[in-house]
């Protein structure tokens, strides 16, 4: 696989994206499903889970090492809110994983990621750090981190990048180091919503042609088992925003 800029990177380690907040039958005969799909089932993830081996997703471009260990990443940017509950577990097991620190990285609502503002376009402040950082998981494998809705840039469907870390030792200077990499992924978003969200400021400001998840080159249309959300409105408008959803598996 390929990232935009052409580079090749290899997809060398397994993983398991699960829908979460679905009945055990409905993830056994269906881990694509709708990603507005109603909870209806109560039971801890390691019972209810089935798990789904899927390729990685490239890290593509834009990581940058280092970042805050936090678990609101918005730096003041603006754009709609977005809470992820992302829940890690062992793939073979479906045990939940503490402590594994899941990080993400995405670009602001013009496209833009820290540390390589202009890429997109936009002039703009840029400290390196907005919109990235990770958390680590609690005792139920649940990492929350609080974000915006993602821009768009040339050449890519609207995204996050992840990566899921065990252990890692936190430093004094509010980051991480050390540890293994068990999972480099991206998490996806339903093309209606994203559509919804374009259409509000400041997503309204953002002049490049948006690719769409159908035409993306790296979304496979795998659906959760490829890093599809499970979205859900956090009040009546697409401003107001969404809490998104979704288990990984890694492979330890």
């Amino acid at each position: 696989m390929t990232d935009t800029t052409g580079t090749p990177h290899p997809l060398g380690r397994r993983t398991v994206l699960i829908a979460s907040g679905a009945t055990a039958a409905t993830l056994a005969v269906g881990a694509t499903a709708a990603t507005t799909t109603e909870k209806t089932d109560t039971a801890p993830v390691a019972a209810a889970a089935v798990c789904t081996l899927t390729k990685e997703m490239t890290e593509g471009p834009y990581y940058l090492d280092g970042q805050y260990v936090r678990a609101d990443i918005t730096e003041g940017k603006a754009g709609a809110p977005l809470k992820l509950a992302l829940t890690v577990v062992d793939d073979d097991t479906c045990a939940p994983l503490s402590n594994a620190l899941v990080e993400i990285w995405h670009c602001d609502a013009l496209g833009e990621y820290s540390g390589f503002v202009g890429n997109n376009g936009h002039s703009e402040p840029d400290d390196g750090t907005f919109l990235r950082g990770g958390v680590l998981t609690n005792s139920s494998g649940l990492a929350s981190i609080t974000t915006i809705y993602p821009g768009w840039y040339r050449g890519r469907c609207v995204h996050i990048h992840v990566k899921v870390h065990t252990g890692v030792a936190l430093t004094s200077d509010g980051s991480f180091t050390g540890g293994q990499e068990l999972h480099t992924g991206q998490l996806f978003f339903n093309e209606t919503i994203t559509t919804a969200v374009a259409k509000v400021s400041p997503y309204s400001t953002n002049t490049v042609t948006r690719t769409t998840l159908a035409q993306d080159s790296i979304y496979d249309d795998g659906g959760a088992t490829s890093g599809l959300l499970t979205l859900t409105a956090l009040g009546s408008s697409a401003s107001s925003g969404y809490s998104g959803t979704l288990t990984l598996g890694v492979e330890q």
